[in-house]
Order: C-alpha cells, then sequence, then structure tokens
C-alpha cells in the first residue's frame, strides 16, 4: 500500500507543472494523514526527487531523478495495462532471468522487469549486452499470446517496430530495423531483442521478451571494440532522455501493434516492419553455422523469414544468421 500511496502522491506533483499542492489536499485526495504525507515526501527525496515545502502552501516538485523506477515509470504508461505491474531492481544478472520466474509462477500479462543495471545481460546466441548503471533502458516483458508455436518469431518483429517507432516518438531521431532483432541508428546498433518462450508440446505459456536500449551513454560508456558499431539516443541527438518516458512510450507503442496483431494477424505489422527495415533491397551476407549466403535482402514471410536472393537468382529461406553488409 505504501508504494501506492507513494506512487499516487507523485502523479499529484507531477501533474501540477511545477505549482505547489496543499497539504489539506494531498491528504483529502490520497485519504492519509499529514504524516504520512511528509514520510513519503521524505522517502521521494532519498530516490532522488527535490520537492520543495513550505508552510501554508505545500508542497512542489522541482526535479525528477532520471529512474526507472516503478514510480517514475508510471507516470508515462497511459491508459493501457502493459506496464501496470513494475518489478524494479537497481541492480541484476538479467532481467529475463527474474521474468522467467515470474511467469513460471503466473505473473499477469503486460508485466515487466526493470533494471538499473545488469550485469549479466544477454543478447541473441547467448552474447553478452552490455548493460552499464544509469544509461540505458533494460527490461523484460511478459506476454501470453494465444497463437500457434510456430507464429512466435512474428512477434520479435513486432517489438522491433515498436522499439523503433517509440524512439523516433521520444527523440524524433529516425531508427531502422536490422534482421531480426537489432535497431540501427546511422547504421549502428542502439536496441536489441531477445525473445524466449516458455511452451509446452505445441502450446505457448509466457513469451518473455528482453529489451535493451541504449539511451543516454556517451562514447566514453562503450568499449573501443563496440564504439565501432553502438551509438546511443544521446551520441545521435546530442542531448539526454528520459528513460521513464522511453519506457512508458515503449509499453503504449507494443500494446496498441499487440492487440492490432492479435484481433487482425500479422499483415498490418509485416508492413510497418518492412517499411523500417534497414537490410530490405540491400546487398548482404547472411553468415549461419552452415555457411554464408550473399545476394539481397528481399523481404520476409508470413513467418517471420528472411527472404534472399543470391546471384543466380535462388532465392533462400534465412531463419537464423548475422546479417553483414559487403563492402563491394
Amino acid at each position: 500500500m505504501g508504494a501506492m500511496m507513494k506512487e499516487a502522491l507523485l502523479h499529484m506533483l507531477t501533474e501540477q507543472e511545477g505549482e505547489f499542492v496543499s497539504g489539506q489536499e494531498i491528504s483529502n485526495r490520497l485519504d492519509c494523514s499529514r504524516t504520512a504525507i511528509w514520510k513519503h515526501i521524505s522517502e521521494l527525496r532519498k530516490s532522488g526527487y527535490t520537492i520543495e515545502a513550505v508552510q501554508k502552501r505545500g508542497y512542489r516538485l522541482i526535479t525528477s531523478p532520471d529512474a526507472v523506477t516503478a514510480e517514475e515509470v508510471s507516470l508515462y504508461t497511459g491508459n493501457g495495462t502493459f506496464g501496470k505491474k513494475i518489478t524494479y531492481r537497481e541492480s541484476v544478472n538479467s532481467t529475463q532471468e527474474i521474468a522467467h520466474a515470474l511467469a513460471r509462477d503466473g505473473e499477469v500479462e503486460g508485466s515487466i522487469v526493470l533494471a538499473d543495471e545488469q550485469t549479466g545481460g544477454r543478447g541473441r546466441l547467448g552474447r553478452a549486452w552490455q548493460s552499464p548503471k544509469g544509461t540505458g533502458v533494460w527490461m523484460s516483458l511478459i506476454l501470453k499470446p494465444n497463437i500457434p508455436l510456430q507464429k512466435a518469431p512474428q512477434l520479435t518483429l513486432l517489438i522491433a517496430v515498436a522499439v523503433s517507432k517509440a524512439i523516433e516518438k521520444v527523440s524524433g531521431i529516425e531508427a531502422a530495423i536490422k534482421w531480426p532483432n537489432d535497431i540501427l541508428i546511422s547504421g549502428k546498433k542502439s536496441a536489441g531483442i531477445l525473445t524466449e518462450l516458455q511452451a509446452e508440446a505445441d502450446s505457448i505459456h509466457s513469451v518473455i521478451v528482453g529489451i535493451g536500449i541504449n539511451v543516454n551513454q556517451e562514447r566514453n560508456h562503450f568499449s573501443d571494440e563496440i564504439a565501432e558499431i553502438a551509438t546511443s539516443l544521446a551520441i545521435e541527438g546530442g542531448q539526454t532522455y528520459k528513460r521513464a518516458e522511453v519506457v512508458g512510450v515503449l509499453l503504449q507503442e507494443i500494446e496498441t501493434l499487440y492487440q492490432q496483431y492479435l484481433e487482425n494477424g500479422f499483415g498490418m505489422i509485416k508492413l510497418l516492419w518492412e517499411s523500417r527495415a534497414f537490410s530490405l533491397g540491400k546487398r548482404i551476407t547472411a553468415r549461419s553455422i552452415t555457411g554464408a549466403i550473399t545476394g539481397y535482402a528481399k523481404g520476409i514471410t508470413e513467418e517471420g523469414v528472411l527472404l534472399l536472393e543470391d546471384d543466380h537468382g535462388v532465392v533462400h529461406s534465412i531463419y537464423s544468421a548475422d546479417i553483414e553488409f559487403p563492402s563491394t
């Protein structure tokens, strides 16, 4: 109850946009004592909020921290159901691990796990994903779609569209999608998606979607090796962004697309994906454990499989591969 009260108090202060809210009004609206209000104000201050208290005038919010706590994210989630249940940890090995455990215990669809830092973040094929403290959005979302198992890859493409749309909405920066799960800005990786299933036989129990977005990293946050291929919103936009807003806008975009997908199928998502695809029509090399194929990216199938036409006119279905862009 205390966390909900603190969240409601923060909403009241934020709504006033720097104006004072009287203690009496807070007390009436939240149905709590002046002592309880003061306790929650103290807790918010400890969490990094600057709140002015003036006798006979009340309280006003001066500044908010760039946090991805439940209180801060809830200011931006809108009227949807995604993000209504938020599990926040300051530092974790991986948000995916926590989300998997929650899903196994029956956590509701749309619940998310957020961390300020991941020490063991991972990307596709078990690769490490750098998730330094206070810089990005490191989150996992629990979905419970009533779809056949073979359609699960479509969700990765849906999430990619939502991430690119959210980046553009928050920052105005154009973001493109590199098949199957990278978001690129100016040709460099700014976000990644990891989709994992909890399934039995032919039915999906839960889909755990891991999303990492580089938001406020500066160039010196990246190792020399990573700096060649990675970027952030701050680097590209020349300013910092509120990570909680990125999360809130992203959840709204995902929920809208997800509902459209469940009601109308993959057709519209496929069109949106192809309109944002970085590789479409380009000459690419698809490199997998079975070898490499070079040709032109033609599009994706309904199952999210990449179609690549080689120099002999043969169209290959690429189910899993690393995509490279040959220099010649």
